[in-house]
């Protein structure tokens, strides 16, 4: 459920060839977007999460050694070990175990991609680096292999939470979008969405209650995601609406953080609910 200028940036990603970078708090949706574009659009979902020491072989190709030795030790059973012949074949893209990648750009991909590359800001910066030139060509040139290019480049979306500073020169070669935390109205309409057997008294307070609850002094603030599964456990526990008791019982679905499930439990978290029943009500 975009609003208008997160659709128009979708809309330019597609029409430019541009890779799209999506900026904000976890939990506003940003991974939950590549999901709903590649939908819509009848392509493959290719995912990639980053993480800390990522390197290429994990994210863009690798050969498979166990094969490549055992089909060496077939040749040279079978005497049919011919040097030039061994490494063409050995070299094929029989043994090329394509990651994310590599998968997203191969020539003979026959459905299109939606490319995910998910918290690019924990990756190092040096793969960052690698990644300026894959996305400005959509290429990859494989020592052993030949270059590798896309027939039809991919949709591009990267994702950071900002636990760090990704370079410009990435983001240059990007559309940017910030995503917030989106209005009571449209959060709710997401619940009901994702959520449809929920009450409607349920669905407005827990929506209500997680618009609360980012106002105040936490650690961690709850995301639509964790919203949705509130409701979702609420339900599940046969509730229709949200008091202080299924607060209390419920609480560690919503708030993943010690010192923050400590400060707001008891009358804290009564006060915050009064707050969230009387915004339904208005």
């Amino acid at each position: 459920m975009a609003d208008h200028g997160l659709a128009v940036a979708l809309f330019l990603s597609l029409r430019l060839k541009r890779p799209l970078f999506l900026e904000g708090e976890a939990g506003v949706g940003k991974t939950a977007l590549a999901s709903a574009v590649a939908a819509a659009l009848d392509a493959d979902l290719i995912r990639l999460q980053c993480y800390e020491g990522l390197d290429v072989s994990h994210a863009l190709y690798e050969w498979d050694y166990a094969r490549q030795l055992l089909e060496l030790r077939i040749l040279d059973a079978t005497h049919a070990l011919d040097r030039e012949h061994a490494r063409r074949d050995l070299y094929s893209e029989a043994f090329l175990i394509k990651r994310p990648l590599l998968q997203a750009i191969d020539p003979q991909r026959t459905r299109p991609a939606v490319l995910l590359i998910d918290e690019i800001d924990r990756a190092d910066e040096e793969f960052e680096g690698f990644l300026l030139e894959l996305l400005a060509e959509f290429q990859v040139t494989i020592p052993e292999f030949g270059t590798v290019r896309a027939a039809e480049p991919p949709l591009v979306i990267l994702t950071s939470n900002r636990t760090r500073e990704v370079h410009d020169a990435l983001k240059r070669r990007c559309l940017y979008q910030w995503i917030d935390y989106p209005s009571f109205d449209k959060e709710l309409a997401i619940v009901r969405r994702r959520v449809p057997q929920a009450s409607a008294q349920l669905a407005e307070r827990v929506t209500a209650m997680a618009q609360e609850l980012r106002s105040t002094d936490l650690y961690k603030a709850p995301g639509i995601s964790e919203t949705i599964d509130w409701v979702a456990a609420l339900v599940a526990l046969n509730r229709d609406t949200l008091d202080a008791d299924a607060i209390d019982e419920t609480l560690g679905v919503v708030l993943k953080a010690k010192d923050d499930l400590e400060a707001l439990r008891g009358r804290r978290a009564a006060e915050l609910l009064d707050r969230a029943i009387a915004r339904t009500q208005s």
